[in-house]
């Protein structure tokens, strides 16, 4: 196993000790009593999916005014590259300052694993933008199967299509992102190697329905509203939603850059709190159809509404004659703790790197998730925002998958020696 660079470790050092230094000098609880934010503005990027609505709704509703930054930005991004490479260079670059982005990402860009040249860009994971509402889509040369839960009516019709010379291709948003590990554990609990029986391909989110279209791949996994967008133009299926692989599921996050965190400590806390308040309205069942009508505009998503909304209020169409109502696993803004950056979880997708090989097995992975989780910040907001019921533990404890694996955050390696396909 290839083990970290000594200048990796220690950029990682230095980083833990950057961060160290400031919530020492800037203590859970202490910003609610300081002076007003640093700054009045920051650029946050986002990608049209579901899951950045409480983004978009904090800027919509004046939720970043309210709390001292009225010149908040929200800006869209290209793909999940895109947002890496304007994280890099931060708004003094011409880039971006946080994001709304898949949570593994912050934490290779901290070790250094998919920035430029390998240099490390420490960053800061603020709060949890939501739980569930991904999907794993199918095209429509396999509508005879109707593949569900379990994807091994595929491992013979990918090996008879292999066999006769045609690339199989999977697609996924990043490679080490959440939309990744959905697709690789649900192929691999089939036994489909995800590395060797097929092609995993990265195609940005708002480019699936197109590609899937064209054929340029069997399957993809991507967040809300593509696969249900996919359904309605009856280009293809819904195999499952990410939350029957694992229910109520972390997903995206806010992550700012930690210079910035540093520069502007008050500001962070003050963006997490507008975007806490968001997440609350967001999440309440009467607001459901307003929000999809403003993400769906032109300025942001530029979809139907109809796209986006009945997979928001629970109503799954799999495209194979199968509709469920009131699904118990759809997305998630805020209730049950949603909004909170666990650090079990965390945990959880950096072990999953480790297993497919991205990371070392020997990331510290205890020191990155001190560098890159900012729960005291989420918790020093929430009190700004007037939330009263917060988590007890940064755990949530021991998580069980669709096919009995269990994920215990006290014992990572039993975990992954449970598990049949790894690299690790």
């Amino acid at each position: 196993m290839t083990k970290m660079t000594l200048s990796r470790r220690q950029a990682l050092a230095g980083a833990v000790a950057t961060v160290a230094a400031v919530k020492t000098q800037f203590p859970g609880g202490a910003f609610a009593q300081a002076p007003g934010p640093e700054t009045n503005k920051v650029q946050l990027g986002y990608i049209a999916l579901t899951d950045s609505a409480p983004l978009i709704i904090a800027k919509e509703r004046g939720l970043f005014t309210k709390y001292g930054l009225p010149q908040a930005e929200v800006l869209k991004q290209a793909s999940w590259g895109t947002t890496r490479d304007n994280l890099e260079l931060g708004s003094g670059g011409g880039g971006i300052d946080g994001a709304h982005i898949l949570t593994p990402m912050p934490y290779l860009m901290q070790l250094g694993r998919i920035t430029k040249n390998n240099v490390p860009v420490p960053m800061s994971i603020v709060l949890r933008l939501n739980t569930n509402g991904q999907a794993i889509s199918i095209g429509n040369a396999y509508l005879d199967l109707k593949v569900g839960l379990d994807a091994k009516p595929l491992a013979e019709r990918f090996k008879q299509l292999a066999a006769s010379g045609k690339d199989v291709r999977c697609a996924v948003t990043f490679r080490g992102g959440t939309h990744d590990l959905w697709m690789r554990y649900w192929l691999a609990s089939a036994g489909i190697d995800p590395d060797r029986d097929v092609q995993t391909i990265v195609v940005p989110p708002p480019q699936m329905v197109a590609n899937m279209k064209v054929g340029s791949m069997e399957a993809f996994c991507v967040g809300e509203p593509w696969n249900g967008q996919l359904v309605n133009q009856k280009a293809g299926y819904t195999a499952l939603t990410t939350g029957e692989l694992w229910a109520d599921h972390p997903e995206k996050s806010l992550a700012l850059r930690t210079d910035w965190v540093a520069q502007n400590p008050r500001a962070a806390e003050a963006i997490t709190a507008a975007v806490i308040e968001a997440q609350q309205w967001c999440d309440a069942d009467a607001n459901r159809a307003e929000m999809c009508s403003i993400v769906a505009r032109r300025a942001w998503f530029n979809v139907p509404v109809a796209d986006i909304q009945p997979r928001v209020q629970g109503t799954i169409d799999y495209g194979t004659g199968r509709t469920v109502a009131n699904s118990p696993v759809k997305m998630t803004f805020w209730r049950d703790h949603a909004s909170y950056p666990f650090q079990s979880h965390d945990l959880w997708f950096l072990v999953e790197n480790i297993r497919w090989g991205v990371l070392s097995g020997e990331t510290d992975t205890s020191a990155v998730i001190k560098a890159v989780n900012r729960d005291d910040i989420w918790r020093a907001a929430a009190t700004r925002a007037g939330v009263t019921a917060v988590p007890a533990s940064s755990s949530r404890g021991v998580e069980t998958f669709f096919d009995g694996i269990k994920f215990d955050p006290a014992n990572p390696s039993a975990y992954l020696s449970a598990l049949g396909i790894k690299r690790v």
